[in-house]
């Protein structure tokens, strides 16, 4: 509860400054389209975090209704995915304008932008639309629960969460994850042959959004699967209970550090005491004409 807290209020708050700056300050190019959709899926999320302290909060008590509780987790997930895919096509973004930086010049548009910031949403919205008809609430004593329930039959309950485990694992972890590394391995690869690195910023940056979509995120993936075999092992379902609030957690502080990633570490630390909010915000989202810009670490998130 405590960790959810924090991150609603950083999530909020970082957030809800990247997509007024980039909303309504600047204008529109495709690098802000990205982080405008990116902000407003990670705002989303955290926004609708004091709902799930509450349910805690209150023992596990979910009063309501199962409207809400089907509504508020696919809104939880669908966000997270759009999150999730999102930070990808920046990778994509980003490693096309270094490898092939003349058809991007010619190519990439807002225009374009736009359609395949729709298709990621699209895209999240299907892979959170299980959970529509999966969640449901139930009464049990003088408590109501909003759990996921899978079938009646238990033989098909195995076999519903085991697809519905794997196939999280393989579209929210394997994928994102392989594409963003390979992406941005691309990049690295290319300022080291060519020498286009005039620091190790843009390198250590990018070691950072690696390790921290991994550290956030692989813990969650681990856990569930860890979860299919808790229901044959007491012991192990115990400790579950215990770890698993926090890896969720973990997954959860992805969404608040994000516009710490993409911000805050692309400037020297005395640059950001000296320049203003609004300017750091503007400097880091403003579209990179000239390649050796991108380079040199200002496009890189």
């Amino acid at each position: 509860m405590v960790i959810c807290g924090v991150v609603f209020l950083l999530g909020v708050t970082g957030n809800g400054l990247v997509i007024f700056i980039t909303g309504f300050r600047m204008k529109k190019t495709v690098n802000t389209i990205w982080f405008l959709n990116l902000a407003i899926a990670d705002f989303t999320f955290t926004l609708f975090l004091p709902v799930n302290i509450v349910y805690e909060a209150q023992g596990f008590h979910w009063s309501l209704g199962e409207a809400m509780c089907k509504f508020n987790h696919i809104l939880t997930f669908g966000n997270l995915y759009a999150s999730i895919y999102f930070l990808m096509v920046i990778s994509i973004d980003r490693c096309i304008s270094v490898i092939i930086p003349v058809w991007a010049r010619n190519h990439r548009s807002p225009r374009m932008a736009s359609f395949v910031a729709l298709g990621v949403w699209i895209w999240a919205i299907v892979l959170g639309s299980p959970y529509i008809h999966f969640m449901n609430s139930m009464k049990m004593g003088d408590k109501i629960f909003c759990y996921i329930k899978y079938s009646d039959n238990e033989e098909q309950v195995k076999v519903t969460r085991h697809a519905m485990v794997i196939s999280r694992f393989i579209f929210t972890f394997v994928i994102p994850f392989l594409v963003i590394v390979v992406c941005y391995g691309a990049i690295v690869l290319r300022l080291r042959r060519d020498r286009l690195a005039s620091s190790s910023k843009p390198f250590k940056v990018i070691t950072a959004v690696i390790l921290a979509f991994f550290i956030c995120w692989f813990p969650f993936h681990v856990s569930s699967f860890l979860e299919i075999q808790s229901y044959e092992d007491h012991i192990l379902h115990l400790s579950l209970i215990i770890s698993g609030p926090l890896v969720c957690s973990l997954a959860f502080i992805n969404s608040c550090l994000n516009p710490i990633l993409y911000v805050f570490m692309g400037h020297d630390f005395k640059e950001k005491l000296r320049l203003s909010l609004l300017s750091v915000f503007e400097k880091v989202f403003a579209e990179d004409s000239d390649r050796d810009q991108i380079l040199s670490g200002a496009g890189l998130p």
